[in-house]
């Protein structure tokens, strides 16, 4: 037992020893986008477009092609972000909460979608772990626009993902992208509470 576990982390080691520059310099982008975004900080929003831009490249070379959509459209989600946070009167953007009622809504509706979308794809593509693919996707574009909004529930979004990227994202031998994802769940609980210090309301003053 003791031989086999040393095997397998020799092996991780050395896949991990392989991995390329342009991936490690995302991944630092990736973590310097994640703790500016849990501390509120515009910053956060520069960080993310030259690193999604970088991951747009990598993931269409490892054939995620539902990843590298979602990467694409970070890019244009981190420029939205950054006239959200930047805009007249954005200063005074409070954190809110959304509905138990209209997460649980989002959540049903965004699960049917990811199906669609995976089976929609199989005859079309050639790709291993399609669904899950697919589900990390249409999950990460709707979280995102919950952050540009400052919803606090994003954090629990994200940490769901994120524990569905580390696996898909070893499956891929991303070993840097998956250590970054394990961090972000970290990230996750910190951001929640951090964000919990500055929340405006329960409700979205349209339900109010």
């Amino acid at each position: 037992m003791g031989q086999a576990i040393s095997q397998i982390v020799e092996q991780f080691i050395n896949q991990f020893q392989q991995q390329s520059g342009l991936e490690a310099i995302a991944v630092l982008l990736a973590l310097a986008y994640v703790w500016l975004a849990a501390k509120q900080s515009i910053w956060c929003w520069p960080c993310a477009f030259i690193g999604t831009s970088i991951y747009t490249y990598i993931f269409w070379e490892v054939s995620l092609p539902f990843h590298m959509l979602l990467n694409a459209y970070y890019i244009f989600m981190a420029v939205y972000g950054w006239w959200q946070w930047n805009k007249p009167g954005s200063k005074h953007l409070k954190v809110i909460s959304w509905t138990f009622s209209k997460h649980i809504l989002s959540i049903v509706g965004l699960t049917v979608l990811s199906f669609v979308l995976a089976y929609l794809a199989k005859s079309i593509l050639d790709a291993q772990h399609l669904y899950l693919d697919a589900f990390i996707t249409v999950f990460s574009v709707f979280t995102t626009i919950l952050v540009a909004h400052k919803v606090r529930e994003n954090w629990i979004y994200w940490a769901v993902i994120n524990a569905s990227g580390v696996y898909l994202y070893i499956a891929k031998d991303l070993y840097l992208t998956s250590v970054l994802t394990t961090l972000y769940l970290g990230f996750s609980v910190y951001g929640y509470i951090n964000w919990g210090k500055d929340k405006q309301s329960d409700v979205l003053p349209s339900e109010a």
